[in-house]
């Protein structure tokens, strides 16, 4: 009679922390998908910003050119957490120029197109952030019950392995890109 009350909860620690662990892995993959929605949607203003600036003839054409390769970057989706920060940073680390070369003109600064991507810009980035931030603090809670015991084990067990951070690597990613308009 003890061993199948001691039988009974082992299966359910076992279940317990199962479905647990899976939870948060859930709760992690719905993170980066919130990410990825966000840095789609900033891929997808890209285009018209940049079509909204060529029509400014003496605007800067490498510019444009380097942030259609740099989106063309963050769309993969075969990208994990670590190359797709890479790809976002170089890609705000583009977006960033084209707001400095449009100090140079006035009149582009004064469209109501740019003014509006400029505002859909900043609101994507906030969220974005916001979304970073959810993601990375789902990792942590699920990196953390990984290496407690006994979801430990089970983790180990059942194959569930540590996710991984969206984090930038060099000191240069980490300054705050600054946007002049």
């Amino acid at each position: 009679m003890i061993y199948v009350i001691i039988g009974l909860l082992l299966v359910a620690v076992i279940a317990w922390g199962y479905n647990s662990l899976t939870r948060m892995r859930n709760v992690v993959s719905n993170a980066w998908a919130d990410i990825d929605v966000q840095l789609k949607r900033r891929a997808e203003l890209i285009p018209n910003l940049v079509e909204t600036t060529k029509g400014y003839s003496s605007f800067e054409r490498e510019v444009l050119e380097d942030v259609t390769t740099a989106r063309a970057q963050t769309t993969d989706a075969g990208l994990g957490p670590g190359a797709k920060a890479a790809a976002d940073d170089k890609l705000a680390s583009r977006v960033n120029q084209i707001m400095a070369v449009v100090e140079n003109y006035p009149e582009l600064k004064a469209s109501a197109n740019f003014l509006r991507l400029q505002d859909e810009l900043g609101k994507t980035e906030t969220t974005l952030a916001s979304a970073r931030q959810y993601y990375n603090a789902a990792v942590r809670d699920f990196n953390t019950m990984q290496s407690q015991f006994p979801l430990g084990l089970l983790a180990s067990i059942f194959g569930f392995h540590k996710s991984e951070f969206f984090s930038v690597d060099t000191e240069g990613e980490r300054q705050a890109p600054s946007a002049r308009f």
